[in-house]
Order: C-alpha cells, then structure tokens, then sequence
C-alpha cells in the first residue's frame, strides 16, 4: 500500500517543463528574460546609469557649469623702458603757444636755423643748450637793432652764443642769412630728451623748474633756483641726475630712459627707475629691487629683463589665479577638469542626465506617433492607409542632418537657451524617428485584423478606436517594446553626433556628446584622455546595455525558443 501511494504522489508532482508551461505569459517572458546573462547584465549597467546620472549629482558637490581656479606664479609684465630719442616738450603755462610749436621746432633744430615762422606768422628762436636741450622764444624783430649794441650783444657773439639779455630785456641774434637781425625774445618752451620723475607722486613741476634745471645742467651748475627754492643737482649715474630740495631730501630724478608701467595704478618710483637703468646700462638679465608693496625693506624682487628693437620689457613672477584647466585626476577632482576648468565627473553625472532623459523622451514620443499612425492606417486599409503611407514615404526621404544644420544654425542666431535646445532637439528627432515604428505596427496589424477575435469585436459592436487601441495594439506591444529598447542606444548615439558637431546641447550645459566635442584639438586628445575616455565609455556602455536588453526581450518574446 505504501508504494502505491508513494506512486500517486510521484504522478502527482510537475517537472520542470510542466511547471513553466503552467505559468502566465508574462511570468514566461520574465523567466525567459531573466536567464539571459547578456539583458542581465544591460540591466545592471542601465541602472547604475541612472543612480550615476540623477542621484550622483545630487549628491556630488559641484555643479556642472562650475569654474574651478588654481593659484600659480605666471611671468607678467610690470614696465617697459626705452632711450629717449623724440624730443619731449615743457610749455610755458604762462604764454600762448602756437599750434605748430613742436613741428617748427624740430625743423628748425634739423636745419640749425635760429629763427623760423609759424603758421600764423609769428616767429620763434631756438636757443641750444648743453646735452641735446633747447629753450623755444616767441621773437619778435628789432626796429633798430643798432641802438641795442652793448658788451653783453659783443659777449655773446664773440662766444658764439646768439642769446645775450641787455637792460631786463632778452634778445636774440639770427645772422643765418648773412645779415645779423635782432630779436627780443620771451619763453615758450624748453625741450629735451629728459624724463622729469617726482619722488612724491603729487608733486607739479612748474616751467621755471624745468628752465633752470635744464640751464644748470648745461652749464655744469651743482645749484639752480626755481621760485623761491634752491636745489642741488647730484650725479645718478650715466645719462640720469638727481635733485634735492633745500632740506637735503630727494626731489626729482632725471633720466634719458622714458620708463611707463604697464600695469594700471602703479607708480613707477625714481628708486624703481635708477635700479632698471642701471641693470640696462650694464647688460644684465635681471636685477633686485625691494617690492614696493612690502612693509620690511629686506624683502626683494626679482625684475626679469629683454630686449627688442631697443624696447626693454621689465617682467616678474607673480602668484596669480588663474582656471584650472586640464587638472589631473586628484582627490578633489576624481576625473580632473576640462578646458574651462569644470569639473568632469560632475559634467559626466549632469550629461547623463539629458543623454538618458533625451533617449527617453524621443523613443516614448516615436512610439506614441507611430503606434497612433500604424494603428489607424493598419486597420483602416483602402485611401487611408495609401495618405498615411505616403507620409511616412516622404518623412522617409527627408534627409535628417541638413536638417539638424538649419535648426543649429537658427537656434544659434536667436542664442537659444540650452534648455530650448533640449527640447527642440526632442522635438525634431521624434518627428523624423517615428515612421519605423509606424510601418512595424501597421503590418502587425494587418495580419491580426482578419482574425476571429477581431471578427467578434465588430459582430459586438465595439467603436473602431477600441477596437484598435484596446484588442490590437496590445498584441504589438511585444514587438514595440523591443524596438524601443534598441531604439533608445540609437537616440543616444545620434544626440553624442549632433552635440559632437555643435547642433545638439552647448556650453554651458553638458551631455555626453557635448563633453567630447570639447576636445576638438589633436594635441589634447592625445595627451589629456581623461578629457573625453570616460564620456565615450559612458555611452559605449549605456547603448551596448540597451542593445543586450532589446535583445534579450526579443528572445524572451519569441514564442519559438526552446522553454
């Protein structure tokens, strides 16, 4: 009895086989999709996608668009020096200076005329000084020149001088044209090839001070008077001098070197001044001066110098912030920067953001279009389904990329927001992307209408869009999923194109696609992989998952594989 009954239970059990064959159709598509290793492992990698993309940025401090900086010494450009060649003009405050001053002085010192007129017939004498200097007169001609012969007139002559005063009054001598013409003469002018620098930045040199110091000079004077003060001049070293005041403290600097900052606000000091001339007179590369910004005075900096076509170009290191562009791989930046200093692993969680969001939204709008289209046209048959077909025909033979180039270049003219280009990039590849799920869904269902069940939907009376959209389409949905999902890897790649090409989502905003097109010079992509490896490995890996997915649903969907 016991093995009899032992038999009966034997009978009773379900082999495998039986058992799967007991399940519902959707647990035996599951089963059969779950034991393809390839669509389990596309799984995975889709979900790490999008905790990666959405919850990893989230969570990551930095935002896609933010600019990271680094603190470096940069070479910079402080000064630029150069021997004096053109004369420089000190006009008289107190006279009225004719608007061809400087032009008719420099042809009268080419020419070594004394005397020339100006352009609205005045005149003006030229006097030379010692070391390349001149005063400029206004002159105005002697009626009787031989009342005003004196010792003085004598002195000057016979010294070879053309200036001589006589009785308060300054006169000039011109015999340039073989006959002695005298002029009286009043100051307009001095002219040199001299810088005036001022120990206190808002000391003002009068004209008087120019005069008297240039004349000292040229005459070997060590003091000069200038209003109601006297100064000493000192020797500074070749080509420059020094001016105290009364008191002994240092008053201006004199050099044959114009010596201008090139960086704005900065007063160049004579101390500043005479230490760049010196290393210039003797050839050197470079030379110490104690910064000016700094408190303690044994604190120095190191001037760099060079030379070209006779300008000198003062230049020093200097910490500046500049953006950290290309940074390696670090603590702080996982997968290092981009060209603008952007941290990439934060670009790569926000691009895979719109990349997954973009394939996404183009494939559930290519399948609403196209399952409505294929739906009406399968069914309805005759003139209807001729009109939607030649739609699709010409959808077809619309060619997508010159497409895409008028759009980019529309979007760039009116400076589209990178949001705007989100979406009318979903937009335009929905419209042309349709027409494949459409022709699929339209043969599916023409071969499903002529069935009984169809038969029995219109013996019953149910209305034409529930017979379509409740009895026939579900039938399609096995087939419409496993073209979505394969459909999806091709959105992907098509939005990488377009942004690769500068059609799909710009700077600031980030999509995988985007983050390589950064990289459009040979010697970044080569020598800074870590620019662009990780975005094409992200979308290596995100379409190889969804081709293993749609691959696996249409095995699992196939009702001939082996159970």
């Amino acid at each position: 009895m016991a093995n009899e009954e032992n038999a009966k239970v034997e009978e009773v059990k379900l082999d495998d086989t039986q058992r799967v064959r007991v399940l519902s159709p959707s647990m035996l598509v599951a089963k059969r999709f779950f034991r393809n290793r390839l669509a389990i492992i596309g799984m995975v990698i889709i979900i790490f996608m999008f905790l990666f993309s959405f919850l990893g940025g989230a969570i990551i401090p930095y935002g896609q668009s933010q600019v990271f900086y680094r603190t470096e010494e940069m070479r910079k450009d402080y000064a630029g020096a150069t021997y004096i060649s053109d004369y420089i003009l000190f006009e008289n405050e107190d006279a009225q200076i004719p608007s061809d001053l400087y032009s008719k002085f420099v042809l009268a010192a080419n020419k070594n005329q004394t005397v020339v007129e100006t352009r609205n017939g005045g005149k003006i004498a030229v006097r030379a000084l010692e070391g390349d200097s001149h005063i400029v007169y206004n002159a105005e001609e002697t009626k009787n020149p031989r009342a005003i012969r004196s010792e003085e007139h004598d002195k000057a002559v016979g010294a070879g001088s053309s200036y001589f005063e006589y009785d308060g009054t300054a006169y000039m001598v011109d015999d340039s044209t073989g006959k002695e013409l005298l002029y009286i003469v009043s100051e307009l002018a001095v002219v040199c090839k001299m810088s005036f620098t001022p120990y206190t930045q808002s000391t003002a040199l009068s004209f008087g001070f120019y005069k008297n110091a240039l004349v000292a000079m040229s005459q070997g004077d060590k003091k000069f008077e200038a209003g109601e003060n006297t100064y000493t001049i000192e020797a500074a070293g070749e080509g420059s001098a020094m001016i105290l005041a009364a008191d002994g403290s240092d008053y201006v600097y004199i050099s044959n070197m114009n010596m201008n900052s090139v960086v704005g606000g900065v007063f160049l000091t004579p101390e500043f001044k005479e230490a760049a001339a010196l290393a210039i007179r003797e050839g050197a590369e470079s030379f110490e001066f104690a910064a000016e910004d700094s408190s303690a005075a044994d604190i120095s900096e190191t001037y760099l110098l060079s030379e070209k076509n006779g300008q000198y170009l003062i230049s020093r290191f200097q910490e500046t912030r500049v953006i950290d562009t290309y940074a390696k791989p670090s603590k702080e930046h996982w997968v290092g920067t981009d060209a603008n200093g952007m941290d990439l692993l934060a670009r790569l969680m926000y691009g895979g953001r719109i990349s997954l969001l973009i394939g996404f939204v183009v494939v559930i709008i290519e399948v609403i279009i196209g399952v409505i289209i294929g739906g009406i046209a399968g069914y309805s048959g005759g003139w209807i389904d001729n009109i939607l077909m030649r739609l699709v025909d010409v959808i077809y033979c619309v060619p997508s990329m010159p497409l895409y180039l008028i759009l980019g270049s529309i979007m760039d003219h009116y400076r589209a927001s990178p949001t705007t280009r989100i979406y009318m990039l979903c937009i335009v590849m929905s419209l042309i992307g349709w027409v494949g799920i459409a022709r699929i869904v339209r043969g599916q269902i023409l071969s499903l209408r002529e069935q009984e069940f169809m038969v029995a939907t219109e013996a019953t009376g149910i209305r034409v869009s529930r017979r379509i959209f409740k009895h026939l389409i579900p039938n399609v949905v096995p087939q419409l999923i496993v073209f979505a999902t394969m459909g999806l890897g091709e959105v992907i790649l098509a939005e990488a194109t377009l942004s690769f090409l500068g059609l799909g989502i710009k700077y600031p905003a980030a999509s995988w696609g985007s983050i390589i097109n950064a990289v459009n010079d040979s010697y970044v992509m080569t020598n800074y992989l870590f620019v662009w490896v990780p975005a094409g490995f992200m979308i290596l890996l995100t379409v190889l998952a969804f081709n293993f997915i749609g691959d696996g649903l249409r095995d699992a969907f196939d009702p001939k594989m082996k159970r």
